[in-house]
């Protein structure tokens, strides 16, 4: 069974289509980028996954449960932090989650208890008596995940969850995203960083004009695209480019003062290569560094094609 399943979802507003028969899977534990540019119908989506807006086509399913037929039972399963969403800034960290501990329909004892675990897990043990409004924007991002996991949900919307943070606390959240896949809970987020939903996601997919382009790892879609890994060489003296040319010219390669950076696929070949040529030029390699193909590239390459 998936956590989550889009089946030809498909949703009109008059004459615009801005999801066109959208399918997609996420299993249990899995962390799912859905990604694509402004307008392409990634919020349109989530809102019918989660049971905000009814598709015109197509089956949104949760835990196995239809979204439309059994609502509140699907809902049950869901935990939901939207981009725009802030805490009830005159109420306290503590009362925030009792607060919507209580609208779950939990009793007090119920959520005093997961209130400690939540604290400690997302960082707020010290903080549980300061009201919202006094929070900076990172912790205010931690304790809407927090309320968003009082009633233990199976599946957690994230919705931009990094956006607007500064480095360290950006950090913090994709730190605590993986531990929370860890724990078992399915983290569905969308996102305009790239770069990091190729370093957090296990699989994205991609949308673009209400459509899935792509679906796979990030790795998978790199080599979809044909983009490989780059080899950068950095030797004591400066090359001659008219001399590598028939050493690498069977690679795409770049020559800078000192610099070679090399894409290939087989890099110790290529290593061999070029620490012969030092060799017999009396130079040597200062370092090597293996650089990994750009997922914002491929991204920008799929939104092309």
């Amino acid at each position: 069974m998936y956590a989550v399943e889009a089946v030809n979802l498909s949703k009109r507003f008059g004459k615009v289509v801005a999801v066109d028969r959208v399918s997609f899977s996420v299993k249990e534990g899995e962390i799912f980028g859905l990604l694509g540019p402004n307008g392409a119908g990634k919020t349109t989506t989530i809102r019918m996954l989660t049971g905000i807006l009814k598709p015109d086509g197509g089956v949104a399913r949760i835990m196995g449960i239809d979204v439309y037929k059994e609502p509140v039972r699907a809902k049950s399963f869901i935990g939901v932090v939207p981009e725009e969403a802030n805490p009830y800034p005159d109420l306290t960290v503590r009362d925030n989650l009792l607060l919507v501990g209580m609208l779950y329909g939990l009793a007090r004892g119920e959520i005093m208890a997961r209130m400690d675990g939540l604290l400690k897990l997302l960082g707020l043990r010290g903080v549980e008596g300061r009201k919202a409004r006094a929070l900076s924007k990172g912790t205010r991002q931690k304790l809407l995940i927090a309320m968003a996991l009082i009633a233990e949900p199976k599946v957690l919307f994230l919705d931009e969850p990094t956006s607007g943070l500064d480095l360290v606390s950006a950090r913090r959240i994709r730190k605590l995203i993986r531990k929370l896949a860890e724990n078992g809970t399915t983290v569905l987020l969308t996102t305009h960083n790239i770069e990091e939903a190729g370093s957090i996601c296990d699989r994205v997919a991609i949308i673009n004009r209400g459509r899935v382009i792509a679906l796979g790892s990030p790795d998978e879609l790199k080599i979809k695209v044909g983009e490989r890994k780059r080899l950068l060489i950095v030797l004591n003296k400066p090359l001659k480019e008219d001399e590598l040319a028939s050493l690498l010219g069977a690679y795409e390669y770049r020559v800078e003062g000192r610099r070679l950076t090399v894409a290939c696929e087989d890099l110790g070949e290529v290593m061999e290569k070029v620490a012969s040529y030092a060799r017999s030029r009396g130079a040597k390699v200062l370092s090597v560094e293996t650089l990994q193909p750009s997922f914002e590239k491929v991204f920008l390459e799929l939104i092309r094609r």
